[in-house]
């Protein structure tokens, strides 16, 4: 079991998930999309109260990107009401395992209902202080960072800021994600080799995890598989080897 595996003294902080494949495990199964997504949610149940019972900082699920949005009508309201549902039914775990949900993206682009619902679940849980699960929803980096410059050049066009006062801090305290730190870990499912338009900044030094395995298959052991496998990878941020040895000795 590779539960028992994990360091908990060296945990990831911040784990960003890439939900992929749902459609295809429908349609390797005969079933249409939509059972696809219905089973998905029910594994973001699974990983959500596993991340929180190991003691997870942040996860930032990719629930809905802005490019989703181009596709066909009946699959983008299934998966809006799908979203509606759950919110409904989770409160009581996200309030059990002392989870705080924040959202990042373009939510106005949210059905009214579902983004009221959002909103009010964000706020009951805005004083639980152990897991911040991070539903990317309409989102996009591009969009993200788009917005961004759109801010710092807003602040410098009235007089606060020069351009030779722009840094990499600056930048990063202008994105959707200023309150989080970076990933540590970036999980895809479902075989792909690709980021797909998320968290392009903040990816930068994360280690990067890729299975096979479609998202509605993807358990908690396969959580796990994914955090020892972090584990046994020497994260050298530019430096060698061996001045990561000096520096830890």
């Amino acid at each position: 079991m590779y539960k028992e595996q994990i360091d908990r003294e060296r945990l990831p902080r911040h784990i960003a998930v890439i939900m992929d494949g749902n459609g295809r495990w429908a349609k390797q199964h005969g079933m249409a999309r939509v059972f696809g997504h219905r089973k998905g949610v029910q594994v973001v149940h699974e990983v959500t109260e596993a991340a929180a019972e190991l003691g997870i900082g942040y996860l930032t699920l990719y629930a809905f990107s802005i490019e989703n949005w181009n596709r066909p009508i009946e699959e983008v309201n299934a998966l809006m009401t799908i979203l509606v549902d759950t919110i409904a039914k989770e409160r009581d775990t996200l309030m059990n395992n002392n989870v705080r949900l924040v959202t990042i993206g373009d939510t106005d682009r949210l059905p009214e209902g579902a983004r009221r619902k959002f909103l009010a679940l964000i706020d009951e849980t805005a004083q639980n202080t152990g897991l911040t699960l991070i539903l990317a929803l309409s989102y996009s980096a591009r969009w993200e960072i788009t917005e961004a410059v759109k801010k710092i050049t807003e602040t410098a066009l009235k007089g606060h800021l020069n351009a030779d006062e722009i840094t990499e801090q600056t930048v990063a305290a202008n994105l959707a994600t200023a309150l989080y730190p970076d990933p540590d870990l970036l999980i895809r499912t479902s075989g792909e080799l690709r980021i797909s338009n998320f968290l392009l900044w903040q990816l930068a030094y994360a280690e990067l995890y890729f299975t096979d395995c479609y998202w509605p298959d993807f358990t908690a052991e396969e959580f796990y598989k994914a955090i020892v496998d972090y584990q046994h990878r020497e994260r050298r941020f530019g430096k060698t080897s061996e001045q990561l040895i000096t520096h830890n000795s």
